[in-house]
């Protein structure tokens, strides 16, 4: 149920709209070619890596942004946009989180392909370690859904947390390593160095760039895998906890 509900939720995303799916791939497309002529053609920014140019260093770093971006916003709004679902009484509602990060999911898995098509066309043989990525994958989508149980619920009563929530992901982005590398500034500042490791998104976007472009395993960052699962997890379990606590209120506000 929960995949179908998932592909049917992808396919209405488009539905009436004149190019379709093509609109899914038109705003990632322009933000990484902005990204591209500022960083890479007029700040001449030098990757981490020798030999690797920016925007293939950027790639692995900003696809796993858009999945966590487009997962936690969409599950910040499921509950009034599946509003009729909410107020059938036998209906799991749990599940409505679950269903739209499958259904962003839907569109991670389109981006890993071209991404992968990128790196071959771009001349970099597969290495194994690309399997990775759907470990990493997995980690945004159980990190996301924690995050979005808690916005999902508070949304319901402070219509605000949406507004919220979209200014804190634009935040995010910066925070991460994604356009930039971290060594910037922890080379004058080490003291910075574990404050970049509290954000768990720096774990995965680190893994994304393990898996493509160094060939690093998940298991050989020990300490930040722990640290990962063992915030992740808390997130996960405040967020449903909320969840569950509100959820009786959900359909007399809806």
């Amino acid at each position: 149920m929960v995949a179908e509900l998932a592909a049917s939720d992808f396919k209405k995303r488009f539905a009436g709209s004149y190019f379709g799916v093509v609109w899914m791939f038109v705003n990632p497309v322009i933000t990484v070619l902005i990204y591209f002529f500022i960083f890479q053609l007029g700040l001449k920014s030098v990757p981490p890596i020798p030999g690797v140019p920016y925007v293939v260093w950027l790639i692995p770093g900003i696809v796993p942004w858009f999945f966590i971006n487009e997962t936690i916003q969409g599950i910040t709004n499921c509950l009034g946009e599946y509003n009729y679902l909410v107020k059938k009484v036998v209906f799991p509602v749990e599940l409505l989180p679950v269903i739209k990060a499958g259904s962003c999911l839907i569109v991670h898995a389109c981006f890993l392909i071209i991404m992968f098509a990128v790196f071959v066309i771009g001349g970099r043989m597969p290495m194994i370690t690309w399997i990775q990525v759907v470990y990493y994958s997995f980690a945004a989508f159980v990190l996301s859904l924690g995050v979005g149980y808690f916005t999902a619920a508070i949304n319901v009563f402070f219509k605000d947390m949406t507004q919220i929530v979209s200014i804190c992901l634009q935040f995010g982005m910066w925070l991460a390593p994604i356009m930039y590398w971290e060594g910037m500034f922890t080379a004058d500042h080490p003291w910075m160095e574990p404050l970049f490791k509290l954000n768990p998104v720096y774990y995965i976007v680190a893994g994304y760039r393990d898996s493509m472009l160094t060939g690093n395993w998940f298991w050989e960052r020990p300490m930040n895998t722990l640290y990962f699962w063992t915030a992740t997890a808390v997130i996960f379990y405040i967020g449903l906890k909320i969840f569950t606590r509100l959820r009786p209120h959900f359909s007399d506000v809806l």
